[in-house]
């Protein structure tokens, strides 16, 4: 019989196909003695499993670093390669199989467990987001344990894909289906910003996440449909249903097939009013994506995927060729390259850094840039040489005071002082810009309005500050709304502040490359968006189609709203 379930839509597109279920190793540990004289045994058998999933996981990064999925997706690996090399974990482990006799997988998930109930104790979003990335690294080590690692069926012949159904998915386990003809992935936790959706989003495989039971409701095999735009599962679907979706699935193909014939469209509106629409990435080898679209520059170059998961930081000069190579592969447009975002989710292989309570509130981004100046001082001045080569915008993350400001602005200048009195040139007029991304920014503009020359709001993190909702907790992402009457103001306030000011903004959040939010941005008077490469053509689309005459004063009509279902109303009919 056909049921139908309700989760969170994660990565759009249509799929259909058969369900293989990945086993949850973790439940399946069983707890036995083992004898004085065979410990020796077991601790090499836990070294083994160790070494294979290792071996595992460095196949796994150089996959994903191929320049065909998402390069997020490196930086996921490289935080369960640290996991497994993390003492507390490992190490523990073998001393619960020496002193406690026992076999290696219950020693790993006892202590995986002690960990998971320490991170349970602080209630914080990126700590929790970690404790998920140690149950994911503990059941691969289970599954080697346990011999079934959990390979995928072969290639079917009937034409259909295989849809992954999953309690989790960690990147390692995501980005090895990407090669066995995977149409879909289902998971019973997630949400918008988890493992999961971020590389099946760029992967271009519809998800749906957050379906709570849906592991223990299918069975092997079984036919399923996944609606990854309206976040819809459809189980033992008839032929009548698979039919229908079949033909939706060609109609966005065919959409898809359309916007590629935009990639040489100038992104102006109806009216004649130009937008820039420019890219995320992550290093050099995002280049060739953004290319192929011909996106207008690069919005937001993430560098601190060049510090995460290395024993050693990156010297200057490693710095400075990966920013060099980006300048360069974009002549005569802008890259906007912001400062190290660490700290928090995206902490750095340091083993003296200092226990956080709360790191989503403590020593991150431009905060913790300014307790470690020696660093970013090498950062600076990687930029400021890599500036002779293109059009280079420096950003900085996460600046909430004016005394961070001009702690920053005093370091930019040390370090251009530092690259003349050695002889090495820079471009003296980069534009120096600032992240919007806490509240308290975005309502007190007037400090940056005097110290920098441009602004970029991260949605993200804004919405997250401002409705204190963990945007990766599936129990709560619900509440997390971009279209809340206090986002709203504060990213119509930004916008509007930089047009009276002269101050160019951007949106480089999620909600830039979010279709249903382009019109409202244009009528809020944006006129820079900088989004996943994969989203720009649909965002170009839209713009095409937009009057911006005609958006403004209605979107200024929705700004003086305060009922969130009266708001999305007025949103949903600024298209029609």
């Amino acid at each position: 019989m056909a049921f139908t379930l309700h989760g969170l839509p994660v990565s759009s597109g249509i799929a259909i196909g058969h369900v293989h279920l990945v086993s949850h190793a973790l439940l399946e540990v069983n707890h036995y003695h083992v004898a004085e004289r065979y410990i020796r045994e077991e601790l090499d058998r836990l070294d083994d499993a160790l070494a294979t999933v290792q071996g595992e996981l460095v196949g796994l990064k150089a996959s994903a670093t191929s320049g065909q999925s998402h390069s997020e997706v490196g930086a996921f690996v490289d935080l369960q390669m640290m996991m497994l090399a993390d003492p507390m974990l490992v190490d523990t482990a073998r001393r619960h199989i020496e002193e406690r006799r026992c076999n290696a997988e219950w020693a790993l998930v006892q202590q995986m467990e002690h960990l998971v109930e320490q991170f349970d104790q602080i209630e914080d979003p990126y700590l929790r987001e970690r404790k998920a990335d140690v149950v994911q690294v503990v059941e691969r080590l289970v599954k080697v344990l346990l011999g079934h690692p959990g390979h995928l069926p072969p290639k079917r012949r009937d034409g259909l894909g295989t849809i992954v159904v999953a309690h989790d998915l960690s990147p390692a386990d995501t980005i090895g289906f990407r090669d066995h003809n995977i149409a879909g992935f289902v998971t019973d936790v997630g949400g918008p910003t988890s493992h999961t959706a971020i590389v099946a989003r760029s992967l271009s495989i519809p998800a749906v996440v957050g379906l709570l039971h849906i592991r223990h409701l299918v069975e092997e095999d079984e036919l399923l449909i996944i609606d990854g735009t309206r976040g819809v599962v459809i189980v033992a679907p008839d032929e009548k249903v698979v039919d229908e979706y079949r033909l939706r699935r060609t109609e966005l193909e065919l959409e898809r097939t359309k916007l590629n014939r935009l990639k040489d469209t100038p992104a102006t509106t109806l009216d004649g009013e130009e937008v820039k629409l420019l890219a995320n990435i992550e290093g050099p080898k995002d280049i060739g994506q953004i290319r192929a679209i011909n996106a207008d520059g690069v919005g937001l170059y993430r560098t601190e995927f060049l510090f995460i998961g290395r024993d050693t930081l990156p010297d200057e000069e490693e710095q400075y060729e990966a920013y060099k190579a980006v300048l360069k592969a974009m002549p005569g447009k802008p890259v906007t390259i912001r400062t190290f975002d660490v700290g928090a989710d995206k902490a750095l292989k340091n083993p003296g850094i200092r226990f956080e309570p709360n790191p989503a509130l403590g020593l991150r981004a431009v905060r913790y840039s300014l307790s470690e100046p020696k660093m970013f001082l090498t950062q600076l001045r990687a930029l400021l040489r890599a500036s002779v080569h293109g059009q280079l915008k420096i950003m900085i993350p996460m600046l909430a005071h004016a005394k961070e400001i001009d702690q920053c602005l005093a370091l930019i200048d040390r370090a251009r002082a530092e690259l003349r009195a050695n002889g090495q040139k820079f471009d003296e007029q980069v534009d120096i810009g600032a992240m919007i991304e806490v509240p308290a920014a975005a309502m007190a503009l007037g400090m940056f309005i005097r110290r920098v020359s441009f602004l970029s709001i991260g949605t993200n993190d804004l919405i997250q500050y401002t409705l204190a909702i963990d945007r990766s907790d599936e129990a709560v992402v619900h509440l997390y709304d971009p279209l809340h009457p206090a986002v709203l103001k504060l990213i119509g306030g930004t916008i509007q502040a930089g047009a009276r000011y002269g101050l160019p903004v951007s949106v480089c959040g999620e909600m830039a490359g979010d279709p249903n939010y382009t019109l409202l941005l244009l009528g809020m008077g944006l006129r820079h968006f900088s989004m996943h490469p994969a989203n720009i053509l649909e965002i170009k689309q839209q713009v095409l189609r937009a009057d911006v005459g005609d958006l403004a004063p209605k979107v200024q009509r929705i700004l003086k709203m305060d009922e969130q279902s009266k708001i999305r109303e007025a949103v949903a009919r600024l298209g029609g």
